[in-house]
């Protein structure tokens, strides 16, 4: 039983992590040294019609900082947040007959508080549109 612990110790060393630390210091390198190239090498030329905002081949039409309506801002939250609340689904189904009846009512616990969650949002009108 020693053993084992004894090469657990020897594979978590230092040393093994060198070659990662070498292959971090050669890309941050490559990439400043691409970008301090490009920008010494690159044309720098700049008229009107360079610094003229440009999107998707469309032309500019009015002021961008016009207000829009927090509740577009609201949903795409609400939207993300449920979203990434999904994702902790993904372990349970992987491991979901090692986790047995435990793991099956902490996730039905979970998803109790997910719904009374989204029971909350709806109660509040955070979806509703009209205005």
């Amino acid at each position: 039983m020693q053993y084992f612990f004894l090469q657990a110790a020897d594979i978590n060393n230092a040393e093994n992590y060198l070659p990662i630390g070498i292959q971090l210091i050669f890309a941050a390198g490559f990439v400043a040294t691409m970008m301090g190239l490009t920008h010494f090498f690159g044309p720098k030329r700049t008229t009107a019609d360079k610094l003229q905002n440009f999107e998707s081949g469309i032309e500019i039409k009015g002021n961008a900082r016009q207000p829009m309506a927090i509740k577009y801002f609201l949903v795409a939250i609400l939207f993300v947040l449920f979203d990434v609340e999904v994702i902790f689904f993904y372990p349970y189904a992987v491991n979901f007959r090692e986790l047995g009846w435990q793991g099956f009512l902490a996730v039905m616990m979970f998803v109790g508080l997910f719904i009374s969650g989204f029971i909350y949002i709806i109660k509040k009108g955070a979806l509703d549109w009209e205005d």
